[in-house]
């Protein structure tokens, strides 16, 4: 990504990530409550914030189409495609609930289908005890497609059920 890469919305500056993000990004990755219902527990060691924080940086953006978020000033999170032909999210806990997601959300998915003409249909998972997250892709226009019953290991004990949603591409 280049600086014309940056997308500017009401309240959010969406951007590549720099390594400066790295302390506001371990904020985020090492709080249990915000990693609840990530794909895995709060990372203890920013070792692990540092390499999530190298992928995110690679120049390899082939395969997705992902943006810092920036509020205020501050990193804050994350949005976008973050492999063919998936949406993910996350963000600081106690920004929840203000609608910014949605607002980064609705400025990169007509992106990410103008960069890929091929694909018809964006897809989401989510614990479906996020109610939260469940409500963000619905506002987004996403539909649940499927639901599977403790088919996700949470941690190294914890079975979890996975809801899964796609957002079919709109009409032009």
């Amino acid at each position: 990504m280049t600086d014309r890469d940056v997308i500017e919305t009401s309240r959010l500056r969406l951007r590549a990530a720099r390594q400066e993000d790295l302390m506001p990004l371990h904020q985020i990755f090492s709080d249990p409550d915000t990693m609840r219902y990530w794909d895995r527990p709060a990372y203890t060691e920013i070792a692990k914030t540092q390499a999530f924080l190298d992928h995110f940086m690679s120049k390899d953006i082939s395969n997705r189409e992902e943006y810092i978020l920036e509020f205020q000033g501050v990193c804050v999170g994350k949005a976008g495609m973050w492999k063919r032909y998936e949406i993910g999210y996350i963000l600081r806990r106690d920004l929840w609930g203000q609608g910014l997601v949605c607002e980064a959300l609705e400025a990169i998915i007509p992106r990410v289908f103008a960069r890929f003409p091929e694909t018809d249909v964006l897809t989401a998972e989510l614990d479906p005890r996020n109610i939260g997250s469940s409500r963000v892709l619905e506002k987004l226009g996403f539909v649940q497609t499927g639901f599977e019953e403790k088919n996700f290991l949470y941690g190294e004990t914890e079975l979890c059920d996975t809801a899964y949603y796609t957002l079919t591409r709109p009409e032009v």
